[in-house]
Formats: structure tokens, sequence, C-alpha cells
């Protein structure tokens, strides 16, 4: 992963250093100190792959001599304490290779030192961490004097300011992303935080305590406290400027806690009392936003830069959905169909359906789809009925291999995102109306990318086409966009399942993407393929014996083994190799130094590439064969048939390809999958590893990892979903009130707010979402014929019952509430009347409600909550009630009041409707009803929601769980354990953290 590093400091003799020295050391060469006359030889070091002075056009050609510069800056400067040297050491992305990473250095070193009349002594080293991994990284020495033709000048006092050092290191970014965005690289840097990757905080790079004390003679470095300098610098820029802080949390997290906040102070600070500061600075921050508790009571935040990148990804989002601009004909999707099964492909009818709703014309298109369900095989019938219409198609996606698997797949030329990205940002390649973008894996895709992305095309009038599956592997950055977008916008949905062969296995897959794990690890266990070992060393070794007798058994067929970290990739490559070896499959070793350390390959070997690569056409991710290899040069038969030839010097991003982790298996499909489970799994990456193969696939685990495999099951349902700030907006307390009743999603009545403005009012009854006038109405001039017909004479009875209560109160308060339930039904009725005729209600009509509601509730408190509840489930007893009919409405009113306040009916009731959803949501599932299945499921949540807010009904329920159908204890609260017995998948992303 590309890092972000750039530390700048002085050379000076107050702490003990010396130039001469210092060049020498960097650049491993042999210096001549004159001014101590000491021979400074570091000419042994190893690393240093490219060193140059590099000179402003006005200065003397000879201090291009390393040797020459620094005896003449040392002499120049006479001081005792003379600082001699500013040194910047910045971390180059180890995805680039030799050659890019030194060009890339140079061309900042010129931009940003040597256009400035700075000498600059530029040595780039290409070091190797004890894990093998690479440190690339550059030491740039710079004279802090004015140079001419003439020699040294005056110190230039603008050099050492402040706000230089921030524009190098903003300006190191940005010359870094603009780079591997041209190469095509899946990576970028931030400066704003040295944690903006999700790294650790000591430089990518350090000089080892040997050579300082030869350096420094004899001062030892002290590793550790260098750590805490940089912490306290980093804490020292996070009290100034708290918004640094705030925009690394929310790199990968669209929301956070306190607890997150704690866990960044300690890390970016030094000792308690500047953690204290940090965490008052990141408290008191203008940008930070409250969202209130979350389920678990704790406080959630976010930044108002989240919210408005929300904002802005939803506004694009109901621009594109609300125009019709990109059209195509009948007879040209007809067309494409009749060339489609020319070719032998069948759409099945949900293809076909998501083919029809993406080519309608309406600008915004959203395809969700279960993995292996033919989504990109529908693209590319849907590429051929927008072209055959006169669009343009373009593809994109998050990963490289997701590019190519897209256009593989549907015949969509397509590159990355942020490919894309930097061709706009230098007005190229820039979306117009004739475009249609397809955006696959898109749930991989942070908010704030797929709005700049939707911003984009929405402003120059493109089609955007989301495809993707919220389930599978979440999105790296912050936010869950796409299931955010899906939520307000709906979409196709493709529940057929046809990648596995076998009729089972494509049930199993369809449980997994249901949150169903246990049920997909029971299917597959039934037919041997979970494994138990005692440890994991033990299923590691079990794991690569099955998958060398299937790879000598089956060897026309391709595999692929799978987990879930780099650490085990290398294990289980390295011993599938070994039983390569023992079969005498591979040829000679060679022994090659590659992006990732040391390795041996031969011919037969199977090799990843690791980096994007458009000269030879790979991309991070391909998967193929070694034809041949020496140490200068390798040649590689892709699986698409393709062969590469390349010189290791020019690209060495490869590595073993027998294993691989499953983040980099996403979009992939083999015949035969070989999954090694460990602890970090959750729901999205067994989904994922689960349903990669066509034939078959083998599950192996240690039990010193997972002691049942109940355990197991747990571990892979756990759902990580990530979260929008969206997702935390204040629920109404009614809307609270009616849920507690079990009432389902989009069941719930929400109170107006007799304050609020129109545009802000909701009544949701059984599904109805009707909003009032948008604009704010003026309230001194509405006129209110309905109040007119209906308002003023039932309020005129209101008050003679009001004088007549005290005469016979009991019969007077009787006849008040039944005035009050006709009006309030009839204001409810006018409502209903106006959404059936296709309009909104009037501003004269909603304030008639709220009058009705507000009359309601004086002579029965809580009655329009009430009666709404029961119109939420009967929508007629408004409409006869509105008439005069008020028996059954009465009844049904009496009903909910005793739910209200009869905990023992409330759970009653919560019972049997809990056991009717369960039932339905199973016929629903064995009929392929899979969208009945999905709404009846959401409402199966929901109750389990309203129970973390109705603490005495989930104390009633804990002694019928085995009528919820829960059938062991697992330490969760009751509304967990029921989302965890019935596979509900509920996650942090709906503020219930199950």
């Amino acid at each position: 992963m590309a890092i972000y590093h750039l530390h700048v400091k002085v050379i000076g003799r107050k702490s003990g250093s010396s130039a001469v020295a210092s060049a020498a050391y960097r650049s491993a060469s042999r210096l001549r100190d004159e001014r101590i006359d000491r021979v400074q030889d570091f000419s042994a070091k190893r690393g240093v792959v490219h060193s140059e002075v590099m000179l402003p056009d006005n200065a003397p050609e000879t201090w291009s001599d390393r040797e020459r510069l620094w005896n003449d800056v040392e002499a120049f400067e006479v001081r005792k304490d003379a600082q001699l040297a500013r040194e910047v050491e910045f971390a180059i992305p180890r995805e680039m290779s030799v050659r890019q990473g030194i060009e890339l250095a140079r061309d900042f070193v010129q931009a940003e030192f040597v256009d400035r009349g700075m000498i600059a002594d530029l040595n780039v080293h290409w070091d190797r961490a004890e894990d093998g991994m690479p440190k690339p990284h550059a030491h740039v020495m710079l004279t802090m004097r004015a140079v001419n033709e003439n020699g040294f000048g005056q110190k230039v006092r603008d050099w050492n300011r402040t706000e230089m050092v921030e524009r190098w290191r903003e300006r190191w970014a940005e010359f870094a992303n603009e780079r591997m965005a041209e190469l095509d690289i899946d990576a970028c840097i931030d400066h704003r935080s040295l944690e903006a990757q999700g790294i650790a905080l000591e430089p990518q790079s350090q000089v080892g305590a040997p050579a300082h004390r030869i350096e420094d003679q004899g001062t030892e470095a002290d590793r550790a406290e260098l750590h805490r300098e940089i912490a306290r610098g980093n804490g020292e820029r996070i009290i100034a400027d708290p918004e640094l802080a705030l925009d690394a949390i929310t790199h990968q997290q669209s929301t956070f806690t306190r607890r997150d906040m704690a866990r960044f102070a300690h890390r970016h600070s030094d000792g308690i009392d500047q953690f204290n500061e940090v965490m008052e600075a990141i408290g008191n921050a203008p940008d930070l936003v409250e969202l209130g508790k979350d389920s678990r009571g704790e406080d959630r935040f976010t930044t108002r830069d989240m919210i408005e990148a929300e904002q802005r990804l939803h506004r694009a989002a109901e621009l594109m959905a609300e125009r019709e601009r990109h059209e195509v004909s009948d007879r040209d999707r007809e067309a494409a169909l009749a060339r489609a099964e020319q070719r032998g492909l069948s759409l099945s009818n949900e293809q076909a359906d998501a083919l029809a709703q993406i080519t309608d014309g309406r600008d915004l298109g959203i395809v969700v789809g279960y993995a292996g369900t033919g989504k990109s095989a529908m693209l590319g019938v849907a590429r051929e009925a927008w072209e055959a219409a006169g669009y343009e198609v373009r593809g994109a996606a998050l990963s490289g291999i997701a590019a190519e698997n897209l256009e593989s797949g549907s015949g969509i030329a397509s590159r990355t995102i942020a490919s894309m990205e930097h061709g706009w940002g230098q007005e190229r390649d820039m979306l117009t109306t004739h475009d249609v973008l397809v955006v696959d894996e898109v749930g991989m895709v942070g908010t704030r990318q797929l709005e700049r992305v939707l911003s984009h095309a929405a402003e120059a009038g493109a089609k955007v086409v989301l495809v993707g599956d919220p389930q599978q592997l979440q999105a790296i950055e912050a936010g869950a966009a796409f299931r955010s977008i899906h939520e307000r916008h709906g979409g196709a949905e493709i529940g057929e399942v046809r990648r596995q062969r076998e009729g089972w296995q494509r049930d199993a897959t369809r449980d997994l993407a249901t949150g169903r794990a246990g049920e997909a690890i029971r299917a597959y266990d039934s037919h041997d393929m979970v494994h138990e070992a005692q440890t994991r060393e033990q299923a590691r070794d079990d794991l690569v014996d099955r998958w060398d007798r299937d790879r000598q058994a089956l060897p026309h067929k391709n595999r692929i083994i799978l987990t879930h970290t780099n650490d085990e990739v290398r294990a289980l490559n390295e011993a599938a190799r070994e039983r390569m070896r023992a079969a005498g499959d591979l040829g000679d070793d060679v022994r090659i130094t590659v992006e990732r350390g040391e390795r041996s390959f031969a011919s037969g070997d199977r090799v990843m590439f690791l980096q994007n690569e458009r000269g030879l056409g790979v991309k991070n991710g391909t998967l193929g064969a070694i034809e041949e290899v020496s140490t200068q040069s390798m040649s590689v038969r892709i699986d698409d048939g393709r062969s590469v030839d390349f010189d290791l010097k020019d690209y060495d991003r490869i590595d073993h390809g027998y294993a691989a982790t499953i983040h980099k298996a996403q979009g992939m499909t083999v015949d035969h999958t070989h999954v090694l489970a460990t602890p970090g799994l959750d729901a999205h990456g067994s989904y994922v590893a689960l349903s990669r193969h066509r034939d078959g696939m083998d599950l192996h685990y240690g039990r010193d990892d997972f002691a049942t495999q109940d355990r197991l099951v747990r571990t892979l349902s756990r759902d990580r979903a990530k979260d929008m700030a969206s997702d935390y907006e204040q629920r109404d307390p009614v809307q609270d009130y009616a849920e507690r009743r079990g009432i389902a999603v989009n069941a719930h009545v929400t109170e107006i707010d007799l304050k609020a403005e129109p545009d802000q009012r909701r009544i949701i009854l059984y599904g109805r979402n009707l909003p009032a006038e948008s604009a704010p109405p003026d309230h001194a001039a509405i006129e209110r014929p309905e109040r007119e017909s209906v308002g003023i004479e039932a309020g005129r009875e209101a008050n003679i019952a009001e004088r007549e209560i005290a005469k016979d109160p009991e019969e007077e308060l009787r006849r008040a509430r039944t005035r009050a339930l006709i009006r309030h039904a009839r204001a409810v009725g006018v409502i209903f009347d106006a959404d059936d005729a296709g309009r909104k209600a009037s501003p004269g009509e909603w304030n008639e409600l709220v009058d009705a509601r507000r009359e309601f509730d004086h002579v029965r408190p809580h009655g329009w909550q009430d009666v709404e509840a029961a119109y939420a489930k009967d929508e007629s007893l408004a409409r006869e009630a509105g008439s005069g009919k008020v028996n059954r409405a009465i009844r049904a009113l009496q009903l909910e009041t005793e739910l209200r306040i009869d905990p023992s009916r409330r759970a009653d009731r919560f019972v049997e409707r809990w056991q009717k959803l369960d039932q339905a949501s199973q016929r629903q599932y064995q009929g392929g009803d899979m969208a009945g299945y999905k709404a009846t499921r959401s409402a199966m949540g929901d109750m389990a929601r309203s129970l973390q807010r109705d603490p005495q009904l989930e104390s009633i329920l804990a002694g019928r769980k085995q009528d919820l159908g829960i059938s062991f204890e697992s330490g969760r609260s009751l509304g967990r354990e029921l989302a965890f017995h019935h596979g509900l998948g509920l996650g942090r992303g709906r503020g219930i953290g199950l």
C-alpha cells in the first residue's frame, strides 16, 4: 500500500553533523571532508539506486561534483553552530518500479527545489524491510543560500517558513497521486495525515543506529525517541488544526465514536497532557457534528465535510434519476437480444427485466445482483443496445482487475476510476451527453469518490449505471454510497445465481447473499466440503493436500486458494510450490528479487501481477503461468491466452499466484476454490470467498481459531457493513412508538411537527410517503376551504361540547371523542385522496390534519397516534370512520391503546407477527420470490431493532425465545439474538450495531 511520508530537518554543526559525512552516507560514496581532514566512506552501503546533484541554471558547474559542493558549503559556513543544509526525506510509492520512482523523485525535486534556486543532492534508496517488503524513499540535501555564477549569497529566509514546508507536503502528494493515476496504479496518498492510509506513524525508512553513531560521532540514535518526536509533532499540528484529525479519521469511516477519537489521539500525541489537549482540540473542532447516540448508547460523530459530500452525492443521484435523456428503442433492444441468442446467450427473466430498466432512458441506472448472477453478460447485451442507439459506452471500477473483468465479461472498454478521474482533471476523456458510464463492483467505492463521479456525470449530462452487490466486500474508504443510493432510488435486482453448476450450490450462494451463512456452511458440510483440523497449521496442510489432489486429477480445470491475510497467502503459496516441485511440474528455480522480496520462480509457476501496466496489458490481480524465466526477464502466458514478455528491471510487481487474498478475488470466477478460514473474516468476505467457483468449494479451518462449527458460523456471519452519516438522522418519537407495536417498515405513523414548515412534514401510513408542498406557505394568506366545510363546524361543536361536559361529563366526553375521531379520519382521508390522485396535499389540507390531531389529543391523549397505528394496518378504517361509521375504528383504536399500555399483550402481538413474518419469508424464499423475501426480512429486522428502544417488551420476551426461533443462548441482547439466529445481518450502518 502506498503510504505518505515527508519529513524536513536541518543538518547543522550544533548537533555534531557534517554536510560531507551526511552526503557520503546518503549517496553510499567515499568523500573527503577537508574541514576535519577525514575520509567519510560509506561505499559499502547497499540500496542506493540513484544519486545525482541537480543544479539551478545560475549555479557553477563545478558543484555537480558532490565532494566539491559540500566541502565548499562547510568552508563558507564559519559559525560553530552553523546550519549547513536542509534535508527533505519522502517515501516513494512502493507500487512503482525503480525507474518510475526515480523519475517521480527527480520531477518533484526539480519543480519544488531546483527551480526555486536550491542545489539539490538527490539520492533514491530502495531498501527492504525485515518482512522483505520494499521501502523506497528519497533523501534530498538542499543548500540554504542563494547561488549565482560567483558562488553563495545570502541565506533565503523564505525557504525556512512553515508555509513552505506545508506546500512541499501538499505538492508531494499531488505529484505522487497524479503519477500513479497516469500509470493506472490503484493507490493514492494524503498529505494531510500520516495515517490517512491507516498505517503506523513511523517513517517508511530510518537511518540505522550504527550509521548514526558513525555519522554523528558517537551520538546514539534512539528509535523510540524518534517515534515520540513524530507523535509530538503530529499532536502539535492537530492542536493547531484539528481538521487534520477529522480528515484522517473519516478517511475510512463516515461516522465515529469518542473511542475512535481517543484511539487516534493516543497514537498522535506524546504523554497524557498532550493527549488531553489533542482530545480537547478534536472535540471542539468547528466541523465536528454530533449525530446522537447509536444503539449501544455511544455518541456518534461525523464532519460537515462528510455530510456535505453525502448531500452532493444524493443531489447528483436525484438529478440524474429525474432526467430521461438516454432512451433506447425497443427495436435496438430486441436486436441486441436476438444477437445474444444467436451466440447461445439466453437472458433469464430477471436479466431481461434489468436490461429493460437500465435502457429505459433515465440517466441513472442501478443493478443489484448476487455473486454469479450474470450481471456482466446482461451488460454486454445492454452495451450492444446502447451502441446501436448511438451512445458511447465506457466502463470503470475501483481496481484494475475488476475493470478487466467488466471488460472481458461485457465487452465494455473499462479502466480504473482513479485513472478516469485523472483524465478529467487534465480535461481529457470528459463525459458528454452521448456517454453511458457503467461502474462495476460499485459497493467497494467510497462516498467521496462516487460523489465525484456522479457529480461530473450529472453536470455533463451523461448516463451512469451503477452495478454491484452491497453485501460483498465493503468500500475501503468511508461510506456505503451504493447501498444508500439503492435504498433511495431502487433498481433492478438479479437474484438467480448462474455461476455454480449444481442447484444446491446456487442456493448456498443465495443464502450467503441474504445473510444466511449458517445455512450455506451446513449445505457444504453435508456434501463433505467443510473440513476441520486441530490447528490452523494442520488445516493449511490439509488444504494444500486437497488442492494438489484436485490439481493432478483435473489438470484442465482452473482453481485458486483464498484466505484473508497476506501472511497466509505467502505461506500457502510456498506450500503449493513445494507440491509442484515434488511432482516434477516446475523447471529450474531462478532466485529473483521482486517488489515483495526475494522469490524463487520457475517455468510452470502460477504467478499473479500486482500492478496495472498498460504496456503489458495486465492489471493488479491478473493471473498466468510462467513459460520462461531468467534473472533479467520473464515470459508469462496469461489465463486469457495471451503471452507477455517483460524485463524485471522495468516490471517487478509479480508474486506467486497459487493463493490470493479474498479482496483480490472479488469479480473472479474459477472452477474450484480452496478457502482457509481465519478469525478476520466476516459476512462480506465469506460471501465473496465461498461464491467464486463453478464446480466446487472446500472450506478448511483449525479448532485453535474456531472451537466449534457454530463459532465458525458466527464469525463468517458478522455484519461489518459500513455506514453513512445520513443513517443516523434523528428519528421521530412517534415512529419509534409505532415500531414498538411491531408495525413493519414503512408502516409507521410519523408525527407532524406543528412548528415545521410543510416541506418538513410527513405522514407515513402503510407504505405511503406523502410529502407536503415543498415551498413554505404564507400562513396569513392560506385559504382553507377544507376547514370551512369540516374544521370550523367541528371546532364549533367541540367548543359546545366543552361547555356541556359539566352537565353530563361522561356522555359529552364520549361524543367529543367521536367527533374528534370523525374529523381526524376525514383529514386523513383527504391526504390519502391527494396521494391517490397523484398530487401533493395542499398546505391547507396538512394544517387541517394538524388541527384535527390537536383536537383529538385534547379529548383523548394519544388517541390520534393509536388510531393512525390502526389505519397503518387497515386503510379502509380511515375512510369508514370519516363517513361516520366509527364502530370498527373505535375497536381498533382501543386495541392499539391496550397494546400500548399492556406489555404482555404487546408481547403476544410481537410473537404472533414475528412468527407470521418468519413463515412468510420461508415460503417466499422457497418459491424464489426474492423481492418479497427481502421486504419481509426487512420488516423482521425493523422488529428486532425496535426491541433496542423498548426494554420493557424485551424483558417480557426474554422468556419466549423458543417462540421466536432462538435455539441457544449467544450472550447478546434479545434484539441482537433475533438478528443473529435469523441471519438478518443488521449492522452499524443502520444504527443498531448488532
